[in-house]
């Protein structure tokens, strides 16, 4: 369950539905409006104190109420505004009606309205739930204020964005300032929906968290500690290397060590209690010339590997930097079945042919995390990939559904998926992760975690977001193995 509604992601299905419940509650709709649109009014007071005239543009829905009753509230503060609606004000009902009743501006229509350079735009044409493309005229509008490079203020999203999904319905606004309210949608996360939100300021109307927690689905959110703090292992003075697990990172052959080198040191910084790399014969020599506190073992073939995994201390292991892509890695994975497994890069990529053979060979208590990136989860997974209807998380939840695994859907909007249909959206990453060998880092943090007893959902998250720390401690222009020397155990 998640502790903090500042963490908890609503759809924009479920925030309809609180809405709905809040009214039948007996709580004033048209009040919950009022205190939205005086916050975007304070908000763009607050923001653009130079402002020598605010913009409102209307649509016909709740997102337009709140623009009229913004616009009333700025007008009455003394500021220079301008309205324009889109569609006929006349057909409105309900509170939209009283909004825009109580708003004495005399409204434009849309198609009129042309940029100066001192406007700055209050964006109320749609909000979160927009579930088609923009009109023509709306994409010519954005087109117009895009050129004209002024400020643009979001009530809700920016119009374009899909809340659910972060993406671009035909044309949307980049805006400076977002103002949402209670919680914040998967949109306002997702690529390319955080780019274009700008900052984001998300305000209490006055819905109680009770209504929220009962409507919403609680399983979308932000990848953050309170997530999966709940799980960790209990710090305890009486304890030794074995009880904080043994993790075994494959190295491919001698040419192609370092991966996974840079995989098991980083899971020996998130608190592996014994890291060992296992090895072909003729790659020991270039991985001991390399290894201090990290352990060495020969595997040349699944012979090999059978015989050692007889010692049943042995259950948790990464497989795919630097591996190598082939039959071989197939039949490493098989003899892992029963296993604790972070399949990784080469890993994945290894069963591109047959994803099914992989998925059949984990099935019961979740124990597998894969961590694709675009590439490779077309690989895995061609027919939810291919799925334009769907956004990243409802991808990633699909995809974990299907392989019975943790999905690290990895990008600069890296979502967590579990099977039970659990997802987390990632954002302390920074972009200077995108190196060389970062994956490899973050696959021997999980490995890591995994060996220290934390359920495989969990695992990844927590190691996701400690990459994201690790990154941020590191700096721009880091390499993978300063990435991780920064690795810090939770």
């Amino acid at each position: 369950m998640i502790k903090h509604l500042s963490d908890l992601l609503l759809t924009p299905a479920e925030m309809a539905a609180v809405d709905a419940a809040a009214a039948a509650s007996g709580i004033d709709s048209f009040g919950l409006m009022e205190r939205a649109g005086a916050a975007v009014a304070a908000a763009a007071l607050r923001l653009y104190p130079g402002a020598l005239r605010f913009v409102a543009l209307c649509g016909p829905g709740n997102n337009g109420s709140d623009a009229y009753v913004a616009a009333r509230h700025l007008q009455e503060s003394g500021a220079r505004v301008a309205l324009f609606h889109l569609g006929d004000p006349s057909r409105l009902k309900g509170d939209a009606a009283r909004a825009q009743a109580g708003c004495v501006l005399q409204g434009q229509n849309l198609d009129l309205y042309r940029p100066e350079t001192s406007d700055v735009v209050i964006d109320g044409l749609f909000g979160a739930g927009l579930g088609r493309e923009v009109p023509a005229n709306v994409r010519a509008l954005i087109g117009r204020v895009t050129e004209a490079a002024i400020p643009v203020l979001a009530i809700d999203l920016p119009s374009g964005l899909d809340g659910r999904t972060g993406k671009v319905l035909g044309a949307a606004f980049r805006v400076r300032n977002t103002i949402t309210f209670m919680t914040r949608k998967p949109g306002h996360l997702l690529m390319p929906g955080r780019e274009l939100c700008g900052e984001l300021e998300v305000f209490d109307i006055g819905i109680p968290a009770r209504i929220i927690r009962a409507e919403a689905g609680g399983v979308i959110a932000e990848n953050t500690p309170d997530a999966w703090k709940r799980v960790l292992p209990a710090e305890q003075l009486e304890t030794h290397k074995y009880k904080r697990g043994h993790l075994v990172v494959f190295s491919g052959e001698a040419d192609k060590t370092g991966a996974a080198r840079m995989s098991a040191i980083s899971g020996l910084k998130a608190g592996a209690g014994l890291v060992t790399i296992a090895a072909p014969h003729a790659a020991m020599a270039a991985n001991a010339a390399h290894l201090t506190a990290v352990m060495l073992h020969a595997i040349d073939d699944e012979a090999d590997l059978g015989d050692w995994l007889s010692d049943k201390r042995l259950q948790t292991f990464v497989l795919g930097p630097g591996f190598g892509i082939g039959a071989r890695a197939r039949g490493f994975v098989s003899a892992l079945a029963d296993r604790h497994l972070v399949l990784d890069a080469d890993g994945i990529s290894s069963f591109k042919d047959d994803p099914q053979q992989l998925f059949d060979l984990f099935q019961g208590e979740s124990r597998l995390v894969l961590t694709p990136h675009e590439g490779e989860f077309g690989r895995l997974f061609p027919d939810i990939a291919g799925d334009d209807a769907l956004g990243k998380v409802d991808k990633a939840v699909a995809a974990a559904r299907r392989a019975n695994a943790a999905i690290i859907y990895k990008g600069a909007d890296t979502v967590i998926a579990a099977p039970d249909g659990r997802a987390l959206i990632n954002t302390n990453a920074p972009i200077w992760l995108a190196t060389a060998g970062s994956g490899d880092v973050l696959a021997g943090i999980i490995g890591g975690l995994l060996a220290q007893g934390l359920p495989a959902f969990e695992a990844a998250a927590a190691g996701v977001w400690l990459h994201g720390e690790a990154g941020q401690r590191a700096g721009k222009g880091l390499t993978a193995e300063e990435l991780a020397a920064e690795v810090l155990p939770l």
